[in-house]
């Protein structure tokens, strides 16, 4: 199980890996600093050449460069990258970002919660559905 990150606080990436870790040891975390680099990652440009296609997608929303909700955009305009499940994972709890997201068809919105326990559960809740419930269809690089 492929699952690429989109998340440039550090912090946060190293709480997702520890949380996941505890939860499933066969997940390969991928993790991108900012939307440029997930849209390169997820096009095969530059150092991610030999990238695999994720399962999955976790989006930040507010990132340098290019934030979560113009990668969500690009991604769902996408002919070939559209059927990835984007999981928006965000510290904001704004009403008016939930709506947003969902109408540029994220599958599922999640709040990051501020403490351990209820992150961990958070990513454990994840892992119970997206990674252990949901099948997936496997499709091969685009012809270039």
């Amino acid at each position: 199980m492929d699952i690429l990150l989109v998340e440039d606080n550090e912090g946060d990436v190293r709480l997702l890996r520890e949380a996941l870790a505890h939860v499933n040891k066969t997940a390969r975390l991928h993790v991108v600093g900012d939307g440029i680099e997930a849209m390169a990652f997820l096009r095969y440009q530059g150092q991610y050449l030999d990238a695999p296609r994720p399962n999955i997608i976790l989006l930040d929303l507010h990132m340098p460069r290019m934030g979560g909700i113009e990668v969500l955009t690009q991604l769902k305009a996408d002919p070939w990258l559209h059927t990835i499940p984007i999981i928006v994972l965000t510290s904001s709890p704004s009403e008016m970002h939930i709506a947003e997201c969902y109408g540029l068809r994220a599958n599922c919105y999640l709040v990051k919660p501020q403490e351990w326990e209820q992150f961990e559960r958070l990513i454990k809740s994840l892992n119970d559905f997206w990674l252990t419930e949901v099948k997936f269809h496997k499709v091969g690089r685009p012809a270039v």
